[in-house]
């Protein structure tokens, strides 16, 4: 199996968007490719058709890539649940939570062992491997025990290609620091840049193009323009960051409020909603912010019982039960599911690490959640309820939750039959609804009838549906173009090739 790393100066400088350009751009070349990142950490994941929890970029890259995405594309998900924890996910499975420290001092070498039995799993069938880096690959006083860049690159025997983001500033520093800080060895795989995130005028970076051929001895292999509105799913914490600062109500929109609680999961939730002319998402963090939008989202939380007590301290608990008290739309997902009802208890302990804790949640259904220590991971499928204008009521998606729900009353009305069982909620005639059920809104036509509720109410015009899927689809492929456009794929192959060659002393 053939192979190439892509490491980065730094996070969220688009290593994840190169390697799923890359899958495919060879997926379109006839070349069975895999995606892999030996570790990620990010709350947003993607449960595979064997029902385990990988990170939600090698899912996004699997189907860049044409292929079933599974636990081998990604042996270690780490999902933070507070500043200084974070959830262990280990070939799939949840394992338990660890500091930082103690997650270096004890993981290390079965860390290992799963990214090298992950690699020999993809070895037997695939023919090539797109790997993806994390943060820098000279992180000095984490290098002596990294499981991401480096070891990575030694374990799967494959070159490396260094990506810097020129949008953020001091390009020229970020890759001569990075390349005078690798050993000699690290240094002979790194076979070239690609510079990203460019903006202007290509012909006013030549020189610089140039300089670095010149001063660092190592070829640019792209300059890559700054892609804007791709319909591609970023999972980085970063990216979120730009969702939050670039996302504001527009006059003759449908105003969307999304609740920022702490440690949001699968934000990539919300992705189906931007691709709606007519909505725009604002995130929300204080309660005197919130005012009277078109509708409130509840996203999913990693912690759910402190997401709660974050809402009372910023004021919106109360603004969020006189919204909906006020004939406000409401979706809760997830952790926003959970908040949703009447009490949360910590059976197991598995969310504070306190057995038996019990607190009031919002109030909005009569539902009571109860932490216990298994997890569900799984693929769902099911039938929406209450919606007879909708042609196709078949929905799919997934869950990924510790907690399990259960009404306090015969009168709860479920939101959907999902795996053979009645689940979620569907209260005030569809203006308060819940579930466990990531992906909600890629249903077409339920985001549309949704969302047409929100203009008849607002007095829009009512719209025809958007296939989320379609836009997708092409987006790989626009994405593929537009990398194809500045990298010349052929050349680096060969220079792959050579290195192979090389390091194998083969003429």
């Amino acid at each position: 199996m053939r192979g190439l790393m892509i490491q980065g100066t730094a996070s969220d400088v688009g290593k994840s968007i190169l390697c799923t350009a890359l899958c495919r751009i060879l997926y379109n070349r006839g070349i069975k490719v895999a995606p892999f990142k030996s570790q990620n950490m990010s709350n947003n994941s993607y449960v595979t058709a064997s029902n385990e929890e990988i990170g939600r970029a090698q899912g996004i890259q699997a189907e860049a890539a044409n292929v079933q995405a599974s636990v081998f594309m990604n042996p270690i998900l780490l999902k933070p649940t507070s500043d200084q924890e974070a959830e262990i996910v280990l070939l799939g499975k949840r394992q338990h939570t660890a500091t930082g420290a103690d997650y270096r001092e004890t993981f290390y070498e079965k860390g290992l062992e799963a990214i090298s039995s992950s690699l020999a799993e993809l070895k037997k069938e695939y023919e090539f491997v797109v790997i993806e880096g994390a943060g820098s690959p000279v992180e000095m006083n984490l290098n002596d025990k990294e499981l991401v860049n480096m070891k990575v690159a030694e374990l799967a025997d494959v070159p490396v290609v260094l990506v810097a983001d020129i949008d953020r500033g001091g390009v020229f520093a970020s890759i001569a620091g990075t390349l005078s800080l690798l050993s000699k060895e690290e240094r002979s795989r790194v076979i070239g840049v690609v510079i990203n995130k460019f903006r202007g005028d290509r012909a006013l970076f030549e020189n610089g193009e140039k300089w670095i051929e010149e001063h660092l001895n190592i070829p640019v292999l792209a300059v890559i323009p700054h892609l804007a509105n791709l319909r591609i799913e970023a999972e980085d914490s970063l990216a979120l960051d730009q969702l939050r600062k670039h996302q504001s109500p527009q006059r003759e929109s449908i105003d969307i409020a999304v609740i920022d609680l702490p440690y949001v999961s699968n934000h990539t939730d919300l992705e189906p909603i931007l691709s709606e002319e007519d909505v725009s998402l604002r995130f929300v963090q204080r309660g005197e912010e919130l005012g009277y939008p078109d509708a409130v989202i509840l996203p999913g939380t990693k912690s759910t019982i402190a997401a709660l007590s974050w809402l009372h301290e910023t004021n919106l608990y109360k603004a969020i039960q006189t919204y909906a008290k006020d004939g406000g739309y409401l979706v809760g997902i997830c952790g926003g599911y959970q908040l949703m009802g009447a009490s949360i208890v910590d059976t197991a302990g598995t969310d504070t690490g306190i057995v038996g804790k019990k607190v009031n949640g919002l109030g909005l259904s009569p539902l009571e959640t109860e932490f216990r220590k298994d997890k569900t991971t799984i693929q769902s499928s099911g039938e929406l309820l209450h919606y007879r204008e909708i042609n196709n009521p078949t929905i799919s998606g997934y869950e990924i939750h510790l907690g399990e729900t259960f009404y306090l009353t015969d009168e709860v009305l479920p939101f959907l039959r999902l795996n053979g069982k009645y689940e979620g909620v569907h209260g005030e005639s569809g203006r308060i609804i819940g579930t466990y059920l990531h992906h909600l809104y890629f249903h077409d036509e339920w985001r549309n009838t949704w969302l047409n509720q929100l203009r008849d109410k607002k007095g829009f015009n009512k719209r025809e549906v958007v296939s989320y899927e379609k836009l997708r689809g092409r987006a790989y492929d626009q994405l593929a173009d537009s990398v194809l456009k500045e990298l010349d794929v052929n050349s680096l192959l060969n220079r792959i090739e050579t290195w192979e060659k090389s390091q194998h002393g083969i003429n």
